[in-house]
């Protein structure tokens, strides 16, 4: 197929390949959070300690999830993204299915540690799909869609997850949530276009079919990129207390808010969800309307003030004992501080260049995965095994509490990025963001 065919035929199929990718992430999240919902009843049934739960809810999966997106995104800058991509999600949906067969701790660690290879081939090659198919006038919308599949994933996964594991034990949900990745991966692979790197970057198209740069000038890069390293930070520390908070948030509705399994599945689930979704498509629209009237440095600004926004809500969630009040605060929380993905990855992908794109998306991935995603449930599993002496079932309460309390330094990172961005004078997006000076 001639250049000008197949750029037509990706540009007709761009949306196709924005939903596709956005499912694939959906799936991803679901197969990655399923725990969260049915650990209770994997800690009553394999005689779990809480520290057990946050290791196999974090580090078992986040260290190999992190550290070998990097080698795949170094392949995906210069292979066919679209296979990775399918190939990685029919592994990860074996493995996650494989769970359903454990006996023990150990057998479950590796199926998670199964989960965490095969996810690590998903996000870098979507994000560097979408940066080519999407314009940066247009990119934190897509990124903010692409996004649903955090919220969406996590809400599906536990409502599912949940009505199965009710009625047929958490095994069966397991085999539900798992399986039907292996079929989508055949469709991505039939149908997700791979775009000409640089397609919607013309000024910068020369870039995209130079010579590839090192492995170590992506990590340099970022480093010399002071809006960049901001928003890493921001993004790590948002990633952290988000990843504690979901994958112990189903366990305290149960503790300490007498939630069953099954009332968090109809109840929470899909309200959260619906929040999320609002937060991640509206956020990235909000994002791109700030940055064509206002500049791009407002797209930053704006995550800060909405996670500021959020804060007195997350605060009232873990510490108001009042079922309905306490579940009203959880949802103001996900509107408000879900929008956060999309326009963070947006602004990075821009100051990427272009032949590093899915390079700074997989050095960001590992920093926030062995931080935010291992760090996070490891360590609310851990304080809350010490604390458990002291404050029995209220332990987990007062770990996540510790948690929430260090967001603002995550939105002084926001508002610093922000403040980076409009002293460089990147004013609007259809000029690009890549040469943003340092």
């Amino acid at each position: 197929m001639t250049e000008p065919a197949s750029d037509a035929l990706a540009m007709k199929r761009r949306s196709l390949t924005l939903a596709l990718l956005t499912l694939t992430y959906f799936f991803s999240y679901m197969d990655r959070q399923i725990l969260a919902i049915l650990q209770e009843a994997i800690k009553r049934d394999l005689l779990l300690e809480d520290w057990q739960l946050g290791l196999l809810a974090g580090l078992a999966f986040a260290i190999f999830y992190a550290t070998l997106g990097i080698p795949v995104a170094w392949i995906a800058d210069r292979a066919n993204r679209r296979n990775i991509i399918a190939i990685s999600l029919a592994l990860w949906s074996a493995m996650t299915a494989a769970g359903g067969l454990a006996t023990n701790f150990t057998q479950l660690l590796l199926a998670r540690i199964g989960v965490g290879i095969g996810e690590a081939g998903s996000s870098p090659p979507s994000h560097s799909i979408i940066a080519d198919l999407y314009p940066p006038e247009k990119r934190a919308g897509a990124m903010g869609i692409y996004s649903l599949g955090v919220v969406l994933g996590a809400a599906l996964g536990t409502f599912i997850g949940g009505l199965v594991a009710s009625a047929y034990g958490w095994r069966a949900a397991m085999f539900v949530i798992g399986l039907p990745g292996v079929a989508l991966a055949v469709i991505v692979w039939l149908f997700v276009v791979e775009p000409r790197r640089g397609l919607s970057d013309p000024q910068h198209a020369a870039a995209a079919s130079g010579a590839m740069p090192p492995l170590l000038d992506g990590f340099r890069a970022i480093l010399r990129s002071p809006p960049a390293l901001h928003l890493v930070v921001a993004v790590t520390i948002t990633s952290m207390v988000g990843y504690g908070l979901t994958a112990f948030g189903p366990s305290y509705m149960q503790r300490s808010l007498s939630f069953t399994m099954r009332d968090i599945s109809l109840y929470v689930a899909l309200p959260s969800g619906f929040c999320g979704m609002l937060s991640a498509v509206f956020g990235g629209k909000l994002a791109d309307r700030f940055a064509r009237t206002h500049g791009l440095h407002m797209q930053s600004t704006m995550v800060a003030v909405l996670k500021t926004l959020a804060l007195p809500f997350t605060f009232a969630f873990l510490l108001i004992d009042v079922p309905a009040i306490a579940i009203g605060s959880f949802f103001a929380y996900v509107l408000l501080a879900n929008s956060y993905l999309g326009p963070t990855f947006a602004l990075i992908q821009g100051l990427a260049p272009m032949r590093q794109r899915a390079l700074w998306a997989a050095i960001t991935l590992l920093v926030i995965n062995l931080i935010g995603l291992g760090l996070g449930p490891t360590l609310v599993g851990v304080l809350s095994h010490l604390l458990r002496p002291s404050l029995g079932e209220e332990s987990l309460r007062w770990a996540m509490l510790l948690f929430v309390a260090v967001t603002p330094w995550a939105i002084y990172h926001y508002w610093r990025a922000g403040v980076l961005l409009k002293r460089a004078k990147v004013a609007r997006p259809p000029s690009g963001i890549g040469d943003v000076p340092h």
